[in-house]
């Protein structure tokens, strides 16, 4: 049904997909159920999109409620969709624009017997950090889930005293900051209540180069394998399915692409602090394609081994689910737990646990700094690899194997020309002349063929790479956020503005997420050392063996002159 709004803001669209809105302009809203933070409708010029629904109130009859203020919490945001608690007035309504996939193979019906809508897949915040009121609706005064209840004081790691006063340390006024977005800022000013009941913990010990995870208590890999395309509906709709067998039970799932990518947006929603690898891009078109479907199943199998290796990601219930339900009706079950899991966001915050050691904050921003330099210089260096390796992907398909087969087309020529004075001809020296001609064709094509052995596996790492270093810019900026509101805290306590309790609070609250950033940060250290070791060694092993056999040609040539 059609809603009355007006807007309370200017806002410019930035793109097709928007429209402009201008402040106490009349609007048109096609649903007051939001989407990611956005709503659809129509301003007073008849253009029809999308707007911020922070930036409009909906308008009421006297008789009716109160108007709905979107502007007046967070959760109004772009990026924060607290319809998604509740059932949406008008299931059928769709609503425009790139919220949905053109790819039918993966985004079709999530099994062939599965009749339940699924969620709307929300675009992901700033490096895919989920909206904070999908992640705590509480905090912002929307509805409570009956689990939402605040323990006493000395709780895990805050004290509820603060948040029932409120924060008086300012928020930040830009709402659209992947700091208010992911909710740490809620969570810093102790405003995410804690949990009546928190089933998980993390565990954050000191190593021998700081705070690190604590180790998976069971570890495990997990073999991707035989890529296998299969029909349903008398052959309508063509999907690939990829073998998946666990070490620790050793028994093989079969999952969709669209499954994977259904993991992906739980694990984003879910953990907001730690780099979850990117999955393999999508493609519109070629999906059902010999070297696609290849290339994808390489790089899953990097993200499968970057995800058992992680000491949190892999112990998540919703992957445990993923790798190892093999019954229709409990698939079904899990995948609904996962997705009302409530400890997602600036909540999972509150599941982590961290060492009574002492860190001074400086020496924490010092370390944080010195690691967004280097992210910053690998992230570069990364990307200049990437184009010099992709070049020469090129060359070896085109341009090398074009260049050696000229050079052979050219000996063979000298050797057709040598026949044409039969008697001074020699045919010893004419078919090995021939010979080496054929030889560099060959050459050619073994360059054509490299890149399959070496060059491609080097790209498939370092683009696992550069997703892993895109999304530390915005986990770091978190880290800064919190620093801020802690010295922002502590000259209010000094100036007598605020007592020293709360200020407290927010440096404890604090300590967990520079924890929990340095602890990633050497996760991601080690990974990257075994990563690079065992990239590098491939493929100097692989131009070895490549070079060796054009050299075994290229001899066995040599040897048709010795006895001319």
């Amino acid at each position: 049904m059609a809603l009355k709004a007006r807007a309370l803001y200017n806002f410019q669209s930035e793109n097709k997909e928007e429209i402009s809105i201008q402040e106490n302009e009349e609007l048109v809203i096609f649903s007051e159920n939001s989407l990611d933070g956005w709503l659809q409708g129509q301003n007073s010029r008849g253009e029809t999109g999308l707007f911020p629904a922070s930036y409009v109130e909906i308008l009421r009859s006297r008789s009716g409620s109160n108007y709905t203020d979107y502007s007046s919490s967070p959760a109004g945001s772009p990026g924060h969709d607290s319809s998604l608690y509740t059932t949406p007035s008008n299931p059928g309504i769709s609503y425009q624009g790139s919220f949905e996939d053109d790819d039918d193979d993966d985004w079709d019906d999530w099994d062939d017997a599965c009749t339940v809508v699924e969620e709307p897949r929300s675009a992901p915040g700033t490096n895919g950090h989920p909206s904070p009121s999908l992640q705590y609706p509480a905090a912002y005064g929307h509805h409570q889930h009956a689990d939402y209840r605040p323990k006493p004081a000395l709780e895990r790691q805050d004290s509820m005293s603060s948040s029932k006063r409120g924060s008086v340390v300012g928020r930040n006024l830009n709402r659209f900051s992947c700091f208010v977005r992911s909710g740490v800022e809620a969570f810093i000013l102790g405003d995410v209540p804690l949990m009546s009941k928190i089933a998980e913990a993390y565990c954050i010990e000191m190593g021998s180069k700081g705070p690190q995870w604590r180790a998976n208590p069971h570890p495990f890999i997990c073999s991707v394998e035989d890529p296998t395309k299969q029909t349903k509906f008398k052959g309508i709709k063509s999907y690939i399915s990829y073998k998946l067998t666990p070490s620790n039970i050793n028994s093989p799932v079969y999952r969709r692409y669209k499954h994977f990518d259904w993991l992906y947006n739980r694990l984003l929603h879910k953990f907001t602090v730690i780099s979850v690898p990117h999955l393999p891009e999508k493609q519109a078109t070629g999906r059902f394609e010999e070297d696609f479907i290849e290339k994808r199943k390489r790089r899953l199998i990097l993200w499968m081994d970057h995800m058992t290796s992680h000491p949190v990601l892999s112990q998540y219930e919703g992957f445990q689910h993923f790798l190892c339900c093999r019954d229709e009706k409990q698939w079904k079950l899990g995948k609904r737990r996962a997705e009302k899991d409530e400890m997602v966001g600036a909540s999972f915050l509150l599941t982590i646990q961290i060492p009574t050691e002492h860190q001074d904050l400086q020496d924490v921003e010092d370390r944080v700094d010195a690691f967004k330099a280097f992210s910053k210089k690998m992230d570069d260096s990364v990307l200049q690899l990437t184009n010099v390796a992709s070049e020469l992907v090129r060359k070896h398909v085109g341009g090398f194997r074009k260049e050696f087969q000229k050079l052979g087309n050219a000996f063979q020529a000298i050797s057709h020309s040598f026949h044409m004075d039969p008697p001074y001809s020699s045919d010893a020296l004419n078919n090995a002349i021939s010979h080496t001609g054929k030889t560099y064709e060959t050459v050619g094509e073994m360059f054509a063929e490299q890149p399959k052995n070496d060059l491609f596996l080097m790209l498939d790492t370092l683009s696992l790479y550069q997703g892993l270093l895109s999304n530390f810019p915005d986990i770091i900026h978190l880290q800064k956020g919190a620093f801020a509101k802690v010295k922002e805290s502590q000259r209010m306590s000094d100036e007598g503005r605020m007592d020293q309790e709360e200020a407290d609070g927010i440096r404890k609250r604090c300590r967990v997420v520079g924890f929990a950033l340095q602890a990633e940060m050497n996760h991601f250290h080690e990974r990257r050392v075994a990563d690079f070791k065992r990239m590098m060694q491939s493929y100097l092993k692989q131009q070895i063996i490549f070079y060796q056999r054009v050299s075994q040609q290229l001899e066995k040539t040599l040897r048709m002159y010795d006895n001319l």
